[in-house]
């Protein structure tokens, strides 16, 4: 290159996923969301008066061209008040782990026989080797043979708990208390916006009495080591959790076995 001359250059093209603008919305559906605002307000001037319309239009206007996180305002707010509402119903959440203490209810009586859950989470298998997927395959294959009796299985997604994430409590005064603070705030945004996978595991055995309670102990005992060798960290459900789990199976519980 001559002394003085520009370095080369290379324009790029415009991307061809670039999403498309209708005037000063970000999108046709922005746009249409906002008209949809404007026209529900509208629907209620005949009973309410005209100065109704104006909350909904300005409320459309914002929803539309508000952006929190990369999506609309409504959109967050909904989340939000999805989040509450299964904290308020006393949705299940992931728990810090500790010590079960031993001698507390781990099966419960159906009408015809008796039953335990074990919970696990999930496994990523997306960017396994093809190895690895095949002996998963295989010890999951497994897993299932060694049943003989009922087993039924629940997958459903769970809020993450911040506890286990936040430094430990008392929390100091100073700059330090109010920097504690704000990572308290951040963390609980983080995991308000994510949720991870909670498996259920129940198994039943018919046989009736101490024996099918030995039976069942068994087949627990089994399916806990055949999920450890899958690479994962089962927990037996005890008391009220067990409980819980029953009622998201769509099960029954007749009374407690022990």
């Amino acid at each position: 290159m001559a002394p003085g001359e520009d370095p080369p250059a290379v324009e790029l093209p415009e991307r061809l996923d670039r999403p498309l603008r209708l005037g000063p919305f970000r999108s046709a559906r922005d746009a249409l969301k906002c008209v949809a605002y404007a026209a529900v307000g509208a629907l209620l001037v005949p009973f309410l008066g005209p100065l109704v319309w104006i909350p909904f239009a300005v409320v459309g206007v914002a929803a539309s061209l508000g952006r929190t996180d990369g999506g609309g305002v409504d959109d967050r707010a909904v989340r939000y008040l999805f989040w509450r509402a299964r904290r308020l119903v006393g949705g299940v959440g992931v728990t810090p782990g500790g010590e079960s203490p031993t001698g507390r209810r781990a099966i419960v009586r159906l009408p015809s026989s008796f039953a335990a859950v074990v919970r696990v989470g999930g496994l990523p298998l997306a960017y396994l080797p093809a190895a690895d997927l095949t002996r998963c395959f295989e010890r999951y294959r497994e897993l299932l043979r060694a049943f003989d009796g009922s087993f039924l299985v629940h997958s459903t997604r769970a809020p993450i708990h911040p506890t286990p994430f936040l430094p430990a409590e008392p929390t100091p005064g100073g700059p330090e208390g109010a920097a504690r603070a704000g990572y308290r705030e951040l963390v609980e945004v983080i995991v308000r916006r994510r949720h991870v996978r909670q498996v259920f595991l129940a198994i039943a055995t018919g046989e009736p009495g101490p024996d099918g309670i030995a039976r069942l102990e068994t087949q627990v005992a089994t399916l806990l080591d055949r999920l450890r060798a899958l690479g994962l960290r089962p927990a037996r459900l005890r008391d009220r959790a067990l409980s819980e789990a029953i009622r998201r199976l769509g099960l029954t519980e007749v009374g407690a076995s022990r």
